[in-house]
């Protein structure tokens, strides 16, 4: 137990080509620093657990010419934390600690953490020396929201925005890290897991780990993954449209209930319903396939199932699920309202028939000849 370091520690990247996602900001800071055209205040903005901090770190490490380890890390780089540390006299001492030169290295690197907790007060204590620092200081706020830092403050700072991390390349990291540790895992509950994570390389490693400790070495699976992080089998959308598609309104109550019954969340499953639609959509057309955010096995079934449907019932059921998703919290009989959504799209495609002129029923074709 003593020994165990979480994998967001463990594979922290030590250098730009090691961090995950973000080679618009990584190739800017590396020419910067290799051109010596670094400025002396930066404030990296985006949404936790994409890689600010870890990008401040290899920044002073890099400028100073420090190894990872070295011990003088500690006498350069200076990290605080604005949202336990957010007053006038937090930042009065952070600026007597600039006056004085560095003891070892080139620069004294300033790292502050969720800036956009300080008062107003404070910022406005830190507007002069964050414009006219002592040429050996280097100023690296971060923050997750940038519309709370003032405008002064903005226009001090050479601004860089982290991206969320694709999915893609959060399963590719995820996969190289269990090779490393020896772990079997499956491309579907490494996708999962990323999937889960909202962008966050940092979320997906916890998840990871998380995984992994369940697993207890017998390998992450998928089925372990769908049942621990209580989400919801592709299977059962699939399910849904297969019995839509035979205009049978049953099987979709019945696949409903048991959802409910298995714990999950009924505005979960009609959201969830919402991105199944839409990924049968752009599975129409090849060129958009890769919008899909799915693991190849399951993009091919996506492929098949599209096939089965025309675009303009598809569009139509989206809009039903969009509706219902809309007005399912101001409901007062939720479940009534996801199975009405159901009902509704079981027999929309007869629907759409009648309007078109074909009409199977035969009291509906004697209803058309009576009108004609």
């Amino acid at each position: 137990m003593e020994n165990f370091v979480v994998s967001a520690r463990k594979y922290r990247p030590t250098g730009f080509e090691e961090v995950v996602g973000q080679e618009h900001i990584t190739t800017t800071l590396k020419n910067a620093i290799d051109n010596n055209k670094l400025a002396q205040a930066l404030l990296f903005c985006g949404p936790r657990g994409v890689g600010k901090t870890t990008c401040a770190r290899i920044v002073a490490r890099l400028i100073n010419g420090f190894e990872e380890r070295a011990e003088n890390n500690a006498l350069n780089i200076f990290e605080l934390d604005a949202a336990s540390n957010n007053s006038v006299e937090d930042i009065r001492s952070l600026i007597d600690q600039v006056r004085y030169p560095p003891q070892f290295g080139k620069f004294k690197v300033y790292i502050i953490d969720e800036v956009h907790m300080l008062s107003n007060a404070a910022f406005n204590a830190f507007l002069k020396t964050l414009e006219e620092p002592p040429p050996y200081a280097i100023f690296i706020l971060a923050t997750t929201e940038k519309h709370k830092v003032i405008p002064t403050i903005l226009s001090r700072c050479q601004i860089f925005d982290f991206n969320r991390i694709q999915i893609s390349d959060i399963a590719n990291h995820l996969k190289k890290i269990a090779k490393h540790e020896g772990i079997p895992a499956e491309d579907e509950a490494l996708h999962l897991i990323s999937q889960k994570a909202d962008g966050a390389l940092r979320d997906a490693l916890s998840i990871f780990d998380l995984m992994v400790t369940y697993a207890s070495g017998k390998g992450v699976t998928f089925k372990d993954t769908l049942s621990n992080l209580h989400i919801l089998d592709y299977d059962y959308y699939f399910k849904v449209i297969d019995s839509l598609l035979s205009q049978n309104h049953t099987q979709p109550l019945l696949l409903f209930d048991e959802v409910l019954k298995k714990g999950f969340d009924g505005h979960n499953f009609i959201v969830g319903l919402s991105e199944h639609l839409r990924n049968l959509l752009v599975a129409q057309d090849v060129r958009t396939v890769m919008l899909m955010e799915v693991p190849e096995s399951v993009k091919k079934k996506y492929a098949e199932q599209a096939q089965s449907a025309s675009p303009s019932l598809l569009l139509t059921w989206l809009n039903i699920a969009n509706q219902c998703d809309i007005n399912y919290k101001g409901s007062k009989n939720q479940r009534l309202s996801a199975e009405l959504a159901l009902m509704k799209m079981a027999h929309v495609g007869h629907v759409l028939n009648v309007q078109n002129g074909a009409f199977a029923d035969p009291a509906l074709a004697g209803l058309k000849k009576k009108l004609v």
